[in-house]
């Protein structure tokens, strides 16, 4: 497997990565303008990009996917809710779907809280592992779980029952994942979308489990806590929610 990781606008990390020995790659949450980096970053890997992931409709930042995948032909993919907002084409991804890629293989995690359409992405190496009984490697959490923190639960205006989903996403889809497996978020410090990130760019499930202040909470104090430090709304967040609808031009 190969794996990159990039820090763009907004404090945001996209991720590429894939099978090199198969020539496939997936490229996840990328940022408007940053679509070169992608292609070029293919051609050194000598891989074609087959899916293009938005792990939810972004309200901080412009969105690069539906760019990207139209550039190199790949499948611009987003979960199911969408269905009736996202007014261009994609290819709809269901809870506890399984995508291949090559040597790879990637589980679709529906994790409601900071927004309902969000998604985790778990993702295996099956070369890595083993052919028996393949284990996880890593998991792209997007604005679900970040490094020493969570994402914010208030951008579908409906905060107190948005931060009781998370809750119930960390707890039933994250936790219980084992400690080993590593944690790449779409975020790191500097962005909106959290309070009190770390500025490293991943971890582990066992490390978050035990330092992370938010994951030891029980529900109700986990909801007090995270809508009471709810971030400034992003800058131009209408627009860009309206631009990644595919509403506006």
């Amino acid at each position: 497997m190969f794996f990159r990781q990039l820090l763009a606008k907004e404090a945001t990390l996209s991720y590429f990565f894939g099978c090199g020995s198969c020539h496939v790659g997936v490229v996840v949450d990328p940022v408007l303008g940053d679509e070169d980096w992608f292609i070029t970053e293919a051609a050194k890997q000598d891989v074609r990009i087959t899916h293009v992931i938005d792990t939810h409709v972004h309200a901080d930042h412009y969105s690069g996917g539906r760019a990207l995948a139209d550039r190199t032909g790949a499948l611009y993919c987003l979960h199911e809710s969408n269905a009736e907002r996202v007014k261009v084409p994609f290819e709809p991804l269901k809870d506890k779907q399984r995508i291949e890629v090559g040597n790879v293989f990637i589980d679709v995690l529906h994790t409601p809280g900071h927004t309902p359409d969000s998604i985790c992405l778990l993702v295996t190496d099956k070369r890595r592992m083993g052919e028996a009984k393949p284990e996880p490697w890593f998991v792209l959490t997007g604005d679900t779980l970040f490094i020493g923190a969570v994402g914010r639960p208030d951008l579908a205006g409906r905060e107190t029952e948005m931060a009781g989903q998370i809750h119930t996403s960390l707890h039933q889809r994250l936790l219980n994942l084992p400690a080993e497996v590593e944690i790449y978020p779409g975020h790191t410090s500097g962005s909106v979308c959290g309070a009190g990130m770390s500025g490293k760019p991943g971890s582990t499930i066992g490390f978050e489990k035990r330092w992370n202040p938010m994951l030891s909470m029980e529900r109700g104090d986990f909801v007090a806590a995270l809508t009471r430090e709810i971030p400034p709304r992003p800058t131009e967040m209408d627009r860009m929610v309206a631009f990644n609808l595919g509403r506006a031009a």
